[in-house]
């Protein structure tokens, strides 16, 4: 298990903001809505699995309801 950051970061945090929205769009190019939703949920698991802590993880599902 890596040391990775035990609390959820909500604070703005990305580099680059708009070239990260700009990459995401463009990996959603050209797929259909089906594969999109597909697309999206590989990238969650992805994600959930570089965050690795299930507290983060639970802290991250609470923050994507209350917006």
């Amino acid at each position: 298990m890596s040391t990775m950051q035990q609390q959820l970061i909500t604070a703005p945090n990305l580099e680059a903001p708009d070239d990260f929205y700009e990459a995401l769009i463009e990996a959603h190019q050209g797929l259909s809505t089906e594969e999109s939703h597909a697309f999206n949920a590989r990238l969650v698991l992805v994600l959930a699995n570089h965050i690795g802590s299930l507290a983060v993880l639970r802290e991250a599902f609470d923050a994507a309801r209350s917006h």
